[in-house]
């Protein structure tokens, strides 16, 4: 029983149908055998329809007003659905009845319906009539709002109607005319607009000095931010040409009669819009395209924009060369005056972002014209049209950069000083480059019979021109002022600034990225090189460089070539500018300015480095060839070089002598060198070394005069020569660790790295060789004073008669030595003022050393000298040593040794060697031989030769011992530390 409740159950749950669940309770009930259960059931049953009786009268209490809603709604639903189907019922009895009405007079009816039908035919050519009569006034209302769209659609529509339904109203022919005329030259006011658009709306904003500094709005920006008024007023440059009776036109967008109509209406319910149909100028130009297709006229419109593209070019040319001009004039700058390349600059820079923005303008013109041929039926090339392309633009925008860079870099000038007799074979840049250089008729120089540009009238026609200008410009709320008087004339051309052909070096960066900016454009797949790039390269390779080498030639030249280089010295001015305190060579200051001229070039034109470097290494080849050649003409007489030359040219002895301390003393910075100074010792070895070199190479020979430099200017140029070799060599240094790195545009520089190393390599070597020829210039200074010296010494101690007697013959100095005197004073005047100070002591330190190894040496070479001999001696040593300390401003006690030398004469021999034990070893065994042998020859009885050469052994002995007893006690103080 169990299991048929739950399964009666479960039917209960899953079937939800009244009759399913009371047909399962009575197939139940019959199941049942059991009348207990039967009655158990019976019971579930009414228990649960008594609590379903209950819940439905609850909720019949709860929703009463929502069931009693439901009830009324389904009546009114029911009442409506009924009168509908008798009002249908009455509508198709009365249709039957009509329609038995109507057949019966069928004749009548037809008759009305097409009385109807052609009264409506005249009511609507009326209509046609009345609103094409309005036209014209809607064309110049249009065409006033420059609706140019709305005003072709309008016109055209008119003409055909007029051609067409109303051909046959003879009271329209006139109207026929009019219209027809205006649709035959509307399409010139269009290409007008068009045009100002493309150069002048395009760039209008460009180049003004605001403070947002407001880049260039190419052709489709809707900006509405406050701009700058152009500086020339838009509409005053290019007036739409006045079209019959000068009214301008424009119709709505209406492609038939109707329509035509409907908008004649809508005109006279309402204005115009009032938004500014140029505020989007890529739409406007679509705008007008779209209505020259309409026209039919998109070849004649190609064709004037082909045919007006460079002559507009050219104008944005002399407009921005204006606007360059007044911007200058606000600042006060005189182009007449002053020549300023910078404002090339600016003018470039402006036409470069002007042509762009015409260039964005052309493509958008492009894209609308594209999309006009493809909506043609059949294509745009079977109807003819041919459209110009991007490059075609491109060209002639290079076209015009080309003629106007031809005018500022002066190319015919820039061609006729390095290739006068030339023909220009470069053909590439179009027929006007070409005609440009072709050979002209010699013209005869137009002379003018009056002239009137001081009359009153040409006077007062001009005011009112330059008053009429700055009427404009305050108009646009732009500059004051009159740049027209300040532009440079030339020719027909007004220019910025001077033409010339250092201009390039200004610009070349600037234009070198606008070319690399066409070429972009230009796609990988056009392998031709741009028109511009060409003339470019030809000018800098086949004009600019060869100018260049051509003035750097003149100017080296005209200092080179003179009677004696080497005595030309800059300006005390120059040497200021210079920041130099010693004089230089006119020819170096010059060669140094060229050199950096070069530089500063290689640093404008960085891609043709390579091109500078080589020239800078060629005319430094041959200026190091005038400066040997020149050097070479003071040091060389008679194809042979004096003394001081030769051994300056001999590498052992050079670098010898610059081994020694005293050239690293030089070399070095001062508070080094002084402190080195005051070591006495290591200042004595070095004097004393190089005394030993100079006496061991020229040896005891008389010196001619043709193998010294005896003339003072001589040696002053060598040291003008020596202090601007050194300033070069050092200019060339900072010059060269400067250096710009290579170009890698391999268009226009087709040198590789390995040939830049190798002229950098030259270079360094040319920089090393002036130091060397510096080097050498002070060797041969500071060798020639001690030349000197050995020319006047040697024969002194030769040919000299110092065995003489006091009163008898003269005591005055030596001539000889008042000549060395003078020569040195006169040195030392010219080397003071030549040189450094540090090399003035160069030359003159240790003079008085070897003036002493000299003398001293010379002992040897006396026959005999008395006391009155070594008193004139002494004297000679004296005025020699005054005449060093007031050079060198020391004591010089090299000269004092050489005095108490021959003072030491004052002995007999015997007295000598007794000296020597007393006093110690003060000279060199050849020294005391020397000494004692003269004593020998000068004293009377001093022995036989065997007592003479017994005191020569017992000189030796001695300087033994005493060399022994000061190395002992050398050697006990090294212990005893």
């Amino acid at each position: 029983m169990a299991a048929d409740t739950g399964r009666y159950r479960n039917a209960v749950n899953k079937n939800k149908d009244p009759s399913g669940l009371l047909i399962s309770v009575i197939r139940t009930l019959s199941s049942s055998d059991d009348v207990q259960d039967r009655e158990t059931e019976k019971g579930r049953l009414e228990e649960a329809f008594e609590t379903c009786d209950r819940d439905l009268d609850e909720l019949i209490v709860q929703h009463y007003a929502e069931l009693t809603t439901a009830i009324r709604t389904y009546q009114s639903i029911t009442e409506r659905i009924t009168s509908s189907r008798n009002k249908i019922k009455q509508v198709k009895e009365n249709l039957l009845s009509c329609k038995m009405l109507l057949h019966c007079k069928r004749d009548e009816l037809r008759k009305l319906w097409i009385e109807g039908i052609e009264h409506k035919h005249v009511l609507q050519l009326l209509d046609e009539i009345e609103s094409i009569k309005q036209v014209p006034q809607r064309l110049e209302a249009y065409m006033a709002s420059k609706h140019y769209l709305h005003a072709t659609d309008m016109l055209v529509t008119a003409v055909e109607s007029l051609e067409g339904p109303l051909l046959q109203v003879e009271g329209l022919g006139d109207l026929r005319l009019e219209l027809h005329s205006k649709k035959l030259n509307i399409h010139l006011v269009l290409i007008d607009e068009l045009h100002r658009h493309l150069y002048i709306k395009s760039t209008s904003r460009l180049g003004h000095k605001n403070k947002d500094k407001n880049a260039a709005r190419l052709p489709g920006s809707t900006t509405k931010d406050a701009s700058p008024m152009p500086v020339l007023d838009v509409s005053s440059l290019s007036t739409p040409r006045k079209l019959l009776d000068s009214s301008q036109f424009s119709t709505p967008g209406s492609s038939s009669v109707r329509e035509l109509q409907q908008d004649v209406r809508e005109l006279n319910q309402s204005d115009l819009p009032e938004v500014d149909p140029e505020e989007n100028s890529a739409e406007f130009m679509g705008i007008l395209i779209k209505a020259l297709a309409k026209l039919k006229k998109i070849p004649e419109t190609i064709k004037a924009i082909m045919e007006r593209l460079e002559p507009e070019l050219k104008q944005i040319v002399k407009r921005s060369t204006t606007q360059i001009a007044d911007h200058a004039y606000q600042r006060g700058e005189n182009l007449a005056q002053e020549s300023q390349p910078r404002l090339l600059l600016e003018l470039l820079e402006l036409l470069f972002d002007k042509f762009k923005a015409v260039a964005q303008a052309h493509s958008v013109v492009l894209a609308h014209l594209q999309k006009i041929a493809v909506q043609c039926p059949g294509g745009a090339h079977e109807e003819g049209i041919k459209l110009y392309e991007q490059a075609d633009v491109s060209a002639k925008i290079q076209t015009v950069l080309q003629v106007l860079l031809m005018e500022y870099l002066d190319v015919k000038n820039s061609r006729s000083a390095t290739e006068p007799s030339a023909q220009l074979s470069y053909a590439s840049t179009g027929s006007e480059f070409a005609a440009f250089f072709a050979k002209k008729k010699p013209q005869r120089a137009k002379q003018s019979l009056f002239k009137f540009e001081s009359s009153s009238h040409a006077i007062s026609m001009s005011a009112y021109l330059r008053e009429q200008r700055r009427e404009l410009y305050s108009k646009s709320g732009e500059l004051q002022g009159g740049a027209d008087d300040n532009l440079i004339e030339g020719g027909e051309m007004k220019f910025v600034c001077k033409p010339g052909a250092r201009n390039i070096t200004v610009i070349f960066q600037p234009l070198l990225r606008f070319i690399q900016e066409i070429e972009m454009n230009m796609g990988p797949g056009q392998a031709k090189q741009c028109q511009l790039r060409a003339f470019l390269t030809y000018y800098i390779n086949d004009l600019f460089l060869n100018q260049v080498r051509t003035e750097i030639n003149k100017e080296i030249e005209a200092v080179s070539k003179a009677a004696d280089p080497l005595k030309i010295l800059a300006s005390a001015d120059t040497m200021k500018v210079l920041g130099v305190q010693r004089p230089l060579l006119q020819s170096t200051v010059v060669v140094e300015k060229s050199i950096q001229d070069l530089m500063s070039l290689m640093q404008d034109l960085s891609a043709y480095s390579n091109q500078f470097l080589e020239m800078v290494c060629d005319k430094l080849k041959e200026y190091k060839e005038i400066c040997n050649t020149a050097y070479r003409g003071i040091v060389q007489c008679e194809e042979k070089l004096t003394i001081s030359a030769s051994w300056s040219k001999d590498e052992d002895i050079s670098r010898l002598l610059q081994s020694l301390p005293n050239w690293a003393n030089m070399a070095q910075p001062r508070q080094t060198r002084q402190k080195r100074e005051d070591e006495e010792d290591f200042t004595r070895a070095a004097f004393a070394k190089e005394s030993e070199v100079l006496t061991g190479n020229l040896g005891d020979k008389l010196i001619p005069q043709n193998e010294i430099l005896r003339d003072v200017s001589d040696l002053k140029a060598l040291a003008n020569l020596h202090e601007s070799m050194e300033w070069l060599a050092c200019r060339l240094k900072t010059f060269f660790a400067n250096l710009p790195h290579a170009s890698t545009d391999s268009q226009v520089v087709g040198e590789s790295e390995r040939s830049r190393e190798q002229i950098l390599q030259t270079l360094s070597d040319l920089s090393r060789g002036f130091q060397d020829i510096a080097d050498r210039c002070l060797l041969v200074l500071h060798l020639e004073v001690r030349v000197h010296c050995f020319h006047y010494l040697i024969p002194l101690t030769k040919q000299g008669n110092y065995a003489i007697v006091a009163n008898v013959e003269s005591m005055d100095y030596d001539p000889l030595v008042v000549k060395l005197n003078k020569d040195i004073s006169a040195i030392e005047e010219a080397m003071g003022a030549a040189l450094q100070q540090h090399k003035f002591q160069y030359i003159f330190e240790g003079l008085g050393h070897l003036i002493s190894c000299i003398l001293i040496n010379g002992a040897q070479y006396f026959k005999r000298i008395s006391e009155s001999g070594i008193k004139k001696m002494c004297r000679n040593i004296f005025v020699l040593q005054q005449n060093l300390t007031n050079i060198t401003m020391s004591r010089e006690a090299d000269l004092d040794f050489a005095r108490q030398y021959y003072e030491m004469l004052y002995n007999t021999a015997d007295e000598l060697l007794n000296l020597v034990v007393d006093q110690g070893v003060r000279y060199t065994e050849l020294e005391y031989i020397n000494a004692l042998s003269l004593l020998h020859r000068s004293q009377t009885g001093v022995g036989d030769l065997s007592t003479q050469n017994i005191r020569l052994q017992r000189l030796k002995e001695i300087i033994c011992e005493q060399a022994a007893i000061k190395q002992a006690t050398k050697d006990k103080k090294i212990t005893t530390v």
